[in-house]
C-alpha cells in the first residue's frame, strides 16, 4: 500500500484489548484482559516509550438486536448503557486507556465501507448460499462436529444453535491459505503462547473455508454497500474498530489517516475463545486490503471461581464492581497478575485472595516499610543517612538480589511473566525482613555502631523502593504511597511518566536513594484485609 507510512519511532508501542461485546455488563474476564493490557502499557510508559492503549466495545449484530428487543429499548440505548459500564469499570480499575473505540461511532462506518470496498476490488467477496448451524451468542456458524448433543453450543451450553439456509456474502479466506501459513512460519512469535499457536496452525492445516461476512434480517449494523438487504457481519465490522480507534478526533475518517502513525499494532491481547478471528480471519482480511499485519496476538486463558467454571446457572459469577468496591483496585490487580501465570487458565478463591494480599502487601511489603521508617525516625531522626549503594558490601544478599533484578525485570515484562516479576519483588522484600532480623539494628544502635545501623536501613529502604518501582505497573497506588514516604514527589499514575520526560533511568537500578533527605513518619500503605465471613462454592 503506497499510502502506508510507518512513521512510528522505534520507541513506540501500540496495543489493544478486544472490543468487548455489549450483550451484557462487563464481567471479570473482560476486567482481567484489560488489567493485563494496562500493566503492559504502564511498563512501556515507565521505560519512556510512546504508548497507545486501545480498548472499547463491539456493538452490532443480531445478539444485540435481540437483547435490546427483550429489554424493550432501542439498540443504541442498550449499547450506550453497557459501554458506559465498561468505562466506569476501567476507571475503578485505574485503567489508563488512550482510546475507547465504539463500533457505533460515526467515523467507524466510513472505515468499514472503505475497507469493504478494498476487499471487494480484490475480488475477495462474493454472494453464495449459506447453510449451517448458527450460534447467535457466538455470532458464528458452527460445524456439526463442534456442537454438543441436540445441537447445543459448546461455549454457550444452554443455547441451541439455529439452522440457517440463506444467501450471504462470503470472504475468500481459502485464497489466503498459503500466505497465512508462510506468514506464521516467517513470524513464529506472531501467535502466543505456544499452545495457542499450535491450535491455530492445526486449524489452518485442515484447510480454510470461506466465511460469510453478511447477514439478512438483521437491521442493527452497517448495510452492505450496493445491497442494503444484507448487513455486514459483526466480526467483519468489529475488527476494524481497532483501525478506527487510531483516528484523531478531527481527522477525516479514512484508512490512510488511521494508519499513518500507530499502525501496525504491536499487540492484540485477547481471550483464547476469539483467537481464530484475530489470528486467522483478521490477518487474511488485512492481506486482502493490502495493509500490514499486527506484530503479535496473545490469547490468554479462562478464569474459574473456586475451581468451577463461572456461570449464571451455577450462581457463582464474580462481579468485578463488587470485588473492587470491597477490596480496591491494587488488591484486585495484584492477585490476578501474581496468582495466574499469564497465558494459562486461572482460578479465583476469595479466602486465597485475602490471604495472599495480607501476606504479600500488608505483612511483607507494607510492614517492612513501616518497620524500617520507624527505625529511621528512632535511630536517625527521620533523615536518610549519607550512604550510597557503593557503601554497601557486595556480599550483602539484598544488594545482590536487587542488582540482579534489573535484568530480570526487563525480561519479565517483555515476556509477560508478571507472576515472576511479583515473586522477584517479594523475594527482595523477604530478604530484607530476614536481614533486619539477623543484623538486629536495635542491638547495634545500643552498642553505638551508628554507621552499621545506617547501612542496614539504607539497604532495606532502597530495596523497598526498587520493589515498589518493579510493581508500579501492577499496583500503582501502593507504589505511589511507598515512593512518597521515601521522599519522592512524582506520580506513577502520570500519563507522561517515563525516562524521557519524568523519571530518571536510575530508578531501574538498585542503590539510588537520595542522601540526607528528611522522610515523613510512616503510615500504612496497605491495610490488612478481613477474611470474608461467608464464602460460596468452597
Amino acid at each position: 500500500m503506497d499510502s502506508f507510512n510507518n512513521s512510528v519511532s522505534k520507541n513506540s508501542f501500540a496495543l489493544t484489548t478486544p472490543l468487548y461485546y455489549v450483550n451484557g455488563l462487563p464481567h471479570i474476564g473482560s476486567a482481567y484482559t484489560t488489567m493485563i493490557a494496562d500493566v503492559i502499557a504502564r511498563w512501556h510508559r515507565l521505560c519512556g516509550d510512546d504508548v497507545l492503549l486501545v480498548t472499547g466495545t463491539d456493538e452490532h449484530g443480531q445478539k444485540i438486536q435481540r437483547t435490546a428487543e427483550e429489554s424493550g429499548i432501542a439498540p443504541q440505548q442498550h449499547c450506550d448503557r453497557i459501554a458506559n459500564s465498561f468505562n466506569n469499570l476501567w476507571q475503578k480499575l485505574d485503567i489508563q486507556h488512550d482510546r475507547f473505540s465504539r463500533t457505533t461511532a460515526k467515523n467507524h462506518e466510513a472505515i468499514v465501507k472503505e475497507f469493504f470496498q478494498r476487499v471487494w476490488e480484490e475480488n475477495d467477496i462474493y454472494l453464495d448460499q449459506q447453510q449451517g448451524w448458527y450460534c447467535v451468542a457466538c455470532e458464528e456458524f458452527k460445524e456439526k462436529r463442534e456442537l454438543l448433543e441436540d445441537n447445543y453450543c459448546p461455549i454457550h451450553t444452554n443455547l441451541k444453535a439455529e439452522w440457517r439456509d440463506e444467501q450471504n456474502y462470503f470472504f475468500r479466506l481459502s485464497r489466503y491459505q498459503n500466505q497465512l501459513e508462510e506468514f506464521y512460519q516467517s513470524n513464529p512469535d506472531f501467535i502466543q503462547p505456544e499452545t495457542r499457536c499450535n491450535e491455530v496452525l492445526n486449524f489452518v492445516k485442515q484447510g480454510l473455508q470461506d466465511f460469510s461476512i453478511s447477514r439478512i434480517n438483521v437491521s442493527w449494523g452497517f448495510p452492505i454497500p450496493n445491497d442494503p438487504n444484507h448487513t455486514i457481519y459483526v466480526w467483519f465490522d468489529a475488527l476494524l474498530g481497532y483501525i478506527t480507534a487510531l483516528l484523531e478526533d478531527d481527522e477525516e475518517p479514512t484508512i490512510e489517516n488511521a494508519v499513518k502513525k500507530w499502525y501496525p499494532f504491536d499487540l492484540h491481547l485477547i481471550g483464547k475463545d476469539i483467537l481464530r478471528f484475530h489470528a486467522v480471519y483478521w490477518p487474511a482480511m488485512l492481506m486482502s486490503a493490502k495493509l500490514p499485519l499486527p506484530k503479535q496476538v496473545f490469547g490468554h486463558g479462562f478464569l474459574t471461581k473456586d475451581g468451577q467454571k463461572m456461570g449464571k446457572s451455577l450462581g457463582n459469577t464474580l462481579d468485578p464492581f463488587t470485588l473492587l468496591d470491597k477490596y480496591g483496585s491494587d488488591a484486585v490487580r495484584y492477585y490476578f497478575l501474581k496468582e495466574i501465570e499469564f497465558g494459562k487458565d486461572g482460578d479465583f478463591n476469595e479466602i486465597r485472595f485475602v490471604n495472599i494480599l495480607n501476606a504479600d502487601l500488608a505483612n511483607d511489603l507494607g510492614n517492612l516499610l513501616n518497620r524500617s521508617l520507624g527505625m529511621l525516625n528512632k535511630y536517625c531522626d527521620g533523615i536518610l543517612p549519607p550512604i550510597t549503594g557503593k557503601d554497601i558490601s557486595k556480599d550483602n544478599i539484598s544488594k545482590q538480589i536487587g542488582e540482579a533484578i534489573k535484568y530480570r525485570i526487563f525480561e519479565g515484562y517483555k515476556l509477560y511473566k508478571f507472576n515472576l516479576i511479583c515473586e522477584d519483588a517479594l523475594a527482595l522484600v523477604r530478604s530484607c525482613n530476614k536481614f533486619i532480623d539477623e543484623s538486629a539494628p536495635w542491638s547495634l544502635y545500643k552498642k553505638g555502631e551508628q554507621k552499621e545501623v545506617e547501612k542496614i536501613l539504607y539497604v532495606v529502604l532502597e530495596s523497598v523502593r526498587l520493589s515498589a518501582f518493579m510493581l508500579a505497573p501492577v499496583i500503582p497506588n501502593i507504589s505511589n504511597k511507598i515512593y512518597h514516604q521515601l521522599g519522592y514527589n512524582f506520580d506513577f499514575n502520570h500519563k507522561n511518566l517515563g525516562i524521557k520526560t519524568y523519571i530518571d533511568r536510575g530508578h531501574f537500578e538498585w542503590g539510588i536513594l537520595p542522601l540526607n533527605q528528611n522522610l515523613p513518619k510512616p503510615s500504612p500503605v496497605f491495610a490488612k484485609l478481613e477474611l470474608p465471613t461467608t464464602i460460596s462454592n468452597q
